[in-house]
């Protein structure tokens, strides 16, 4: 089984957390795809999340996790102490989305956008990329 993560292709601290899951995904439980992606357009529209919603996205066992709780489950599949991360599920979503979207608003800021160059994944990275 995998599931999927749907991230902002423009957005470089979000390629940086791709890049840091992969790293930390040893058994490829995880497929990425860009929000602007005609895959992202489409998984938003099945599972009737906003076009303009402002997320990290998890789809993973046909539900769509957003924000904070996304990213809990996919700490949760990581190797490592990540994993432990994931009691943080025990605080209220609105109180863990504060700070998510905090870094959200402000990721451009102070991470930047990405420019019309980036590095190519390895070929076994690529085919996880849908």
């Amino acid at each position: 089984m995998t599931a999927i993560v749907l991230f902002d292709g423009d957005c470089n601290f979000c390629d940086a957390s791709v890049q840091f899951i992969i790293q930390r995904d040893s058994k490829g439980y995880f497929n990425y795809a860009s929000l602007q992606s005609d895959v992202g357009q489409k998984l938003l529209k099945e599972h009737n999340i906003p076009e303009n919603l402002d997320s990290f996205v998890l789809v993973e066992d046909g539900q769509a996790y957003i924000k904070s709780t996304a990213a809990l489950r996919v700490a949760r599949r990581l190797d490592g102490a990540w994993k432990l991360l994931y009691a943080l599920v025990a605080v209220p979503a609105p109180l863990r989305n504060l700070v998510y979207d905090y870094v959200a608003a402000n990721r451009y800021k102070w991470f930047g956008k990405k420019s019309d160059h980036c590095m190519l994944p390895s070929p076994e990275v690529r085919q996880r990329f849908l």
